[in-house]
This record gives structure tokens, C-alpha cells and sequence, in this order.
């Protein structure tokens, strides 16, 4: 009698709703049974706050019925860290789930994933850049698993027309990690009915990937980013032939960004503002960090110039791309209409943004002296699936050739005047102290009163520590410091709370101008 494996092979897949997590399971319960292995699978529902996650756990004797000669097994129900041979996930954050509770270890672990995000609402709703690093994931699944198979799963099924499970089927049975045929595989997919032709595409698609036969595309090239207009590429030469390549990137982006939000005109205005700051990183040996000040004040630079007016607001709920995702989320088919209502609250800062200065000011001044005025919000309901609710947020997205007479846009072209002076000043100072000043700007986020509460915790600290340290009236390595803390306390409460506590904790240091 051949000697009976020592364990099952232990195997955990997660998913998130609507991606075929459970056809997946079913596929690799059948490719196990096919060989007469004693197979067991479980499911737990569970929220990703996203469309909702569920985790598949599934256990393999690698053995036949026969072989067992009437012994029974006995198969746990969960997955328990530390004990997986295979852990699978739909994407990229469902991986670091995987990762930060156990379940991948580096003696033992096969980690597959697709490294496709889904944005999770904690990463939507935070006060400034809540985004998870996908390199420094990336970098955690690489480190912590035996074996890992990372790529971007849901862009090669999208393109070759195939879908995400039947890809990672492919890669799990190409992987060599199960004791299982191939044609299992392929058989399990037949027995199914469920979209034979196109599961079986995507099957071999992710065979192939893990042969060496496919080859993926390169991914530049897939990215859906709008191409520069001509008089834009003259802005874009000027930042490759003209600023450090750690800040090619960021400012490419930012130029375009900038153009596609007003003018090319307007992008010039960008580039001329960054000049400046580089000559100041170039003075502080910005080298020797990495060109910090230069490319987060680019990064930030570019946000604030394009803020969220009503004008971009109806740009953005006006495109055709938008009223297309719309679609494709709620599944409509190509002849299906679909009813689209925007919930929309302007107050009057909102209002006052696109009147003329001269106008917006008195208002907004009356606003603030009024409490029930600067609490008031308009409520309005637009369904933009109908002739006149499209057309009222078309034409108010067509203001943007007004935007620089308006109020809003004096203001703020007012307000990053004195931010880029501001981190100019600190940079003479202290580098990093001119680095937190940059990244101060990542409080100012949103719209309504997001931006509300986050231009007021802006304001706060420029006042307080950002413009005494960036002049040497305090301490500018303190300074450095504490406005770090600040940031992150008004970006973890945006009720304002946290960031209370953090100026009541701050502990002053004698006001001594120490510049580096």
C-alpha cells in the first residue's frame, strides 16, 4: 500500500463580490474529485466595505478514496493562519488581508493574485491620500510568501474578452501546486455550463502565463490616460528636459492633469511655479533626498490648482465615460435605460465660487457672519438620464472658460501663492521641514464641507507652526516635527478632534530659529 500523505493541502480563496469566487471553488472541487481525492469546501461571507468579500477555504487529501482503506478524514472548516499551502485572491488588497491576519508564510505559502485594485471606502472618504501602496504590497507578498504570482489579472480579461476566475484557474493549475491533470481542470469548466468558450479561453490564458507561452502586454500602453494636446507635449518635453527624472512622473501628470482641467495656458502657469521650486531643491540638496521638496510640492501643486468647483463637479457627472460606468455597475445591457438621479447640496460657498469677485466676496462675508447661512445648503436632485437634467450639468461644465474671473479661483491662487512661499522660506530653514509644509497641502481635499473642515485644519497650522518656522521665528526642526503630527491627526478625524488633541500635546520647544 503506497504511504498515505502526512497532511490535505490547504487552500484559501478571497474574493470580492460578484467576481466568481464561489464558480472558482467549484471548479477546483471538481478537478479533485475527477482524481477521487477526499475534498471538503467552506464558505464565509464577510464585508471588504467595497461589494462585500467572501472567503472559500478548501482542503485536498492528495489521495484516492481507495487508498484510504476505509479509514474517514477529518477536515477543518476554516482556515487557520500559518497553515495554508495555496492562498489565493481576486485583488491586490485582498492579498494584504491575507498577508496582515497570518495566512501566508514564507515556508510554506503559494500566494496568487491579481494586482488590480478595487478602492475600498475607507480609502474614498479619507481626508487627504488614504491609498494603500501597491509597492509596498507588492514588496510584503514577495517577502512573506514561499512562492508569489502577481499580475494584473482583471486587465488581461478585460482585454482578451474572458473573465477574472477562469484566469486564475489557469494560473493555479499551472502552477504545479495542485496534484491534479490538467484536464481535470478543463473537464471540471465542461461539467459546469456556465460559459464553456469563455472559461476555457481564460483557463488557458492563465496556463499559458505560467508556462512562459504568453507573454503580458506592457501596461503602459492599457493605462486610459488622455492623450496630450499638442501645445501640452511642448509643457511635458520642457519637464523631461528640464527637471530631475525622480519628478518626471509626478509633474507629467501634473501638466496633464492641469491642461485637461483648464488650458494648456494654465499648465504653463504650473511648470512656471515648480521652476522656483526646484532652483530652491537644487540649492538644499535635493539630490542627495531624493528631490523631496520639488516632487511633493509638484504633487500637491497640481491638486490644488485643479480644486472641485461646481464647474468641475458637472465636468466630472457630465461625461460619457462616467455615464458608462454607471451602466456597466449596474449591469444594464446595451439597450437597457437606466434612470440616473445626482443628490446635489451647494451652499453658499459653492455659489458664491462662480460669481465674480467683486460679487462672491460680500456674499461669502455675510455667509460667515450668519451661522444658519454658512449651514445652509441647497438641496437639489438632477436625474441626468433626461434631456433637461443632462443639459443643466453640460452647460455649467461648459463655465470653465469663465473660471479664472471667479471668486473661488482668486482665492486660491491667493492661498497657494503664500503655500509656495511658505515652503520656499522653510527650505533655507530645514529640508524636511519644507517637505511637511508641501505635504500639508493634502489636508485641502474634497468638496463642500469636506473642504470645509479641511481648509480650516490647513489654515490652522500654517498659521501656528508652518509660516513662524518656515521665517525662524521657532524652532524649524521642531517644527518639522510637530506639523508631521498635526497632518496625520486632522487626516485620522476629520470632525477635528484628534487634531485638538495633538496642539494640546505639542510640546513647545524655546523659540530658536535652528536652521540646518
Amino acid at each position: 500500500m503506497n504511504k498515505l500523505p502526512e497532511r490535505p493541502i490547504s487552500m484559501v480563496i478571497g474574493a470580492l463580490g460578484g467576481e466568481g469566487g464561489g464558480v472558482l471553488t467549484t471548479w477546483i472541487v471538481r478537478a479533485a474529485e475527477i482524481c477521487r481525492f477526499p475534498t471538503q469546501s467552506t464558505s464565509i461571507p464577510g464585508v471588504a466595505q467595497r461589494t462585500g468579500a467572501t472567503t472559500y477555504y478548501v482542503e485536498i487529501f492528495p489521495a484516492p478514496h481507495e487508498d484510504l482503506t476505509g479509514q474517514e478524514l477529518v477536515m477543518a472548516l476554516y482556515p487557520a493562519p500559518g497553515n495554508m499551502d495555496i492562498v489565493v485572491t481576486s485583488e491586490l488588497m485582498e492579498a494584504g488581508r491575507m498577508l496582515e491576519s497570518g495566512m501566508v508564510t514564507p515556508d510554506r505559502t503559494t500566494l496568487i493574485a491579481s494586482t488590480h485594485r478595487v478602492y475600498s471606502v475607507v480609502e474614498k472618504s479619507a481626508m487627504g491620500d488614504g491609498l494603500f501602496r501597491a509597492d509596498k504590497l507588492d514588496n510584503a507578498a514577495q517577502k512573506l510568501s514561499k512562492r508569489a504570482v502577481l499580475f494584473d489579472m482583471a486587465m488581461l480579461a478585460e482585454k482578451e474578452g474572458t473573465v477574472l476566475n477562469a484566469i486564475v484557474l489557469g494560473v493555479i493549475a499551472g502552477s504545479g501546486e495542485l496534484p491534479i491533470p490538467v484536464d481535470n481542470f478543463r473537464e471540471a469548466i465542461r461539467e459546469s455550463g456556465i460559459a464553456i468558450d469563455s472559461n476555457l479561453k481564460g483557463f488557458e490564458l492563465g496556463l499559458s502565463y505560467m508556462s512562459g507561452e504568453f507573454l503580458l502586454p506592457d501596461a503602459a500602453p492599457e493605462k486610459k490616460i488622455k492623450k496630450a494636446r499638442p501645445s501640452a507635449k511642448n509643457l511635458i518635453s520642457d519637464v523631461q528636459e528640464n527637471y530631475p527624472a525622480e519628478t518626471h512622473a509626478i509633474m507629467t501628470e501634473g501638466v496633464k492633469r492641469l491642461v485637461e482641467y483648464q488650458s494648456p495656458e494654465y499648465a504653463k502657469l504650473y511648470t512656471d511655479r515648480m521652476r522656483k521650486v526646484l532652483a530652491v531643491d537644487l540649492e538644499r540638496g535635493g539630490e542627495r533626498n531624493s528631490w523631496a521638496i520639488t516632487v511633493e510640492t509638484g504633487r500637491y501643486l497640481a491638486l490644488m490648482m485643479s480644486y472641485e468647483d461646481i464647474i468641475r463637479v458637472a465636468d466630472l457627472k457630465s461625461r460619457r465615460s462616467r455615464i458608462q460606468r454607471v451602466r456597466e455597475e449596474v449591469l444594464a445591457k446595451p439597450d437597457e435605460p437606466i434612470q440616473v438621479t445626482e443628490f446635489l447640496k451647494p451652499g453658499f460657498d459653492e455659489m458664491t465660487s462662480v460669481m465674480p469677485t467683486w460679487l462672491g466676496r460680500p456674499i461669502m462675508n455675510w455667509a460667515r457672519e450668519n451661522e444658519w447661512a454658512s449651514n445652509y445648503n441647497f438641496a437639489m436632485r438632477v436625474r441626468t438620464n433626461t434631456i433637461n437634467g443632462f443639459l443643466r450639468l453640460w452647460a455649467l461644465s461648459k463655465l470653465r472658460f469663465y473660471r479664472p474671473r471667479t471668486y473661488r479661483y482668486s482665492e486660491e491662487q491667493k492661498s497657494i501663492g503664500i503655500w509656495l512661499d511658505t515652503i520656499v522660506s522653510a527650505a533655507t530653514q530645514h529640508y524636511q521641514l519644507a517637505v511637511e509644509i508641501a505635504e500639508l497641502a493634502n489636508l485641502r481635499k474634497g468638496y463642500s464641507d469636506t473642504h470645509k473642515r479641511g481648509l480650516q485644519n490647513f489654515a490652522r497650522i500654517m498659521d501656528e507652526l508652518a509660516i513662524p518656522c518656515s521665517t525662524g521665528v521657532r524652532d524649524p526642526a521642531w517644527g518639522a516635527d510637530a506639523i508631521s503630527k498635526l497632518r496625520a491627526a486632522a487626516l485620522t478625524d476629520p470632525e477635528g478632534d484628534a487634531l485638538e488633541r495633538a496642539f494640546s500635546e505639542l510640546i513647545d520647544r524655546p523659540q530658536v530659529a535652528a536652521a540646518e
